[in-house]
């Protein structure tokens, strides 16, 4: 004898709602995956942050001191002395300024606790360009540093502003 008002789930009702569990567990899942490769990728960000701000200081203190005069704040296309294009992090030269053609040999290492971390992955350019309308005493520079994780590249970029003036 079947009784027509049995209570339960029929197999439609479950084949829905194992599509929507699993659909919810891939995309926890996906979320638990992005943010292992973020972790992973944190102190890499850490120095690239640090060696952008690095370059950037750099070039402020060479105006300040007056170890470069307003010509030379620029790239060696326009008469400047940063070299253009993507450059290793190299130990900076006797004139103290990243970026520059007196650089290295060495490449710049990161001293963590019981570790010294040479910076192989890693390539820094520095783009210095007149800013229009400015008669000459405003320059945007624009740091990129660039490196590999796993099987990805990153970058970080800074991008600040110098004027001629002190």
């Amino acid at each position: 004898m079947a009784f027509s008002s049995e209570k339960g789930f029929s197999l439609a009702e479950t084949v829905i709602a194992l599509g929507v569990l699993t659909t919810g567990i891939i995309g926890a899942a996906s979320v638990l995956v992005a943010g292992m490769t973020n972790l992973s990728s944190s102190p890499a960000d850490v120095i690239t942050a640090q060696k952008a701000t690095q370059a950037v200081e750099s070039v402020f203190a060479a105006r300040d001191s007056k170890r470069l005069i307003w010509s030379q704040i620029n790239n060696v296309s326009n008469g400047g002395v940063f070299l253009d294009g993507p450059q290793q992090l190299l130990v900076p030269g006797a004139d103290g300024i990243v970026g520059t053609a007196d650089d290295g040999p060495s490449l710049e290492e990161i001293d963590i606790p019981n570790q010294t971390i040479k910076l192989t992955n890693y390539t820094r350019q520095i783009q210095i360009a007149d800013v229009a309308n400015e008669n000459g005493d405003l320059r945007k520079i624009t740091v990129t540093i660039t490196y590999q994780n796993g099987g990805s590249k990153r970058s970080y970029v800074l991008v600040t502003y110098i004027s001629a003036f002190a």
